[in-house]
C-alpha cells in the first residue's frame, strides 16, 4: 500500500528478516501499530496483531507485557504517532523500562493524513501545516529515549537496510524498553513539499548519515526492566503478608 520511494517496505523486511534470524514464531510474538503509514505494517504480518488507536500503541503493548511477559512484544509507529499525538506514552515506556522493541519509523511529517508537521520535523523545513517554514524545533527521539530511561536505543537510515537488520536483532533482544529509529524518506509529501525528490531523498540520507545525523548504538544499558521490578515488589510484599 505505500508510496513509490517510500522506505516503509525496507524497514518491515529488516524486521521480518529479524524475526527470522532469532527463530520468533507468529504464536509467541504480538506486533502492536498505530494509526499512519507504518502502522499498516500489520497487514504484511502473519504474527498476533493488535492495531489500535492514533498516538496509543504503547499503551495498548505495556497491558499485553505485564499479563503475558513471555511474549515477544514489538511496537511499530511513525513519528507522528509515537512520539508527537504519543509522545507522553513514549515518555512513560521507557521511564518505565518495559521489556518490548518499538520500531519508529521517522520520516518527519504525518505521512498518511496530508504531510502535516511532526515532533521530529526540522526547523524551517515545510509541511502542508508550515507552508512558510516550521517554527518549533525537532525531537531527537533516541535521545528522548534515553533521557526517560530506555535501556537500548538505535538509530539508521533505510539507505543501510543490513545494518538495520542488525539493530533490530539487538533491539528485539534487549532486556527492557528498546527503540530502533528508521529514517526514511517521505517523497509525496515531504519531499514535494521540501522540493526534493525520491531518489534525490534517499541519497541525502546516506549523506546526512555521515555528517550531521548520529547514527547507530546510542544508548546501551541493563537496568532492571519493569516486570522484574514488579516481582521483586510482590516478593516484599509477600513477605510483609506473611509475617502478619
Amino acid at each position: 500500500m505505500w508510496c513509490p520511494g517510500c522506505g516503509n517496505g525496507i524497514v518491515l523486511g529488516a524486521l521480518l528478516r529479524a524475526f527470522e534470524e532469532l527463530g520468533y514464531e507468529n504464536g509467541d510474538t504480538v506486533v502492536v501499530t498505530g494509526i499512519g503509514c507504518w502502522g499498516k505494517a500489520d497487514d504484511y504480518l502473519a504474527t498476533c496483531a493488535l492495531h489500535v488507536t492514533h498516538g496509543r500503541a504503547l499503551a495498548f503493548a505495556t497491558g499485553i507485557k505485564v499479563y503475558k511477559p513471555e511474549l515477544n512484544v514489538v511496537v511499530l509507529m511513525g513519528d507522528g504517532d509515537g512520539v508527537t499525538i504519543g509522545g507522553n506514552h513514549f515518555i512513560h515506556a521507557a521511564r518505565r523500562n518495559i521489556d518490548l522493541t518499538a520500531v519508529i519509523v521517522n520520516n518527519f511529517n504525518y505521512g498518511m493524513t496530508g504531510g502535516q508537521v511532526s515532533a521530529t520535523t526540522g526547523a524551517d523545513r515545510y509541511t502542508s501545516t508550515t507552508p512558510y517554514g516550521n517554527p518549533e524545533r525537532e525531537f531527537d527521539i533516541c535521545a528522548l529515549a534515553g533521557a526517560a530511561g530506555a535501556n537500548y536505543a538505535a538509530r539508521e537510515t533505510v539507505f543501510d537496510g543490513w545494518q538495520l537488520q542488525q539493530r533490530m536483532k539487538e533491539g528485539l533482544t534487549r532486556k527492557g524498553f528498546a527503540l530502533v529509529e528508521a529514517v526514511s524518506p517521505c517523497p509525496t509529501h515531504f519531499g514535494r513539499y521540501n522540493q526534493i525528490d525520491g531518489p534525490d531523498l534517499l541519497r541525502r540520507l546516506r549523506e546526512v548519515a555521515g555528517d550531521g545525523l548520529v547514527c547507530g548504538l546510542l544508548i546501551d544499558r541493563n537496568a532492571p526492566d519493569f516486570n522484574a521490578r514488579y516481582r521483586e515488589v510482590q516478593a516484599w510484599a509477600q513477605k510483609r503478608n506473611d509475617r502478619n
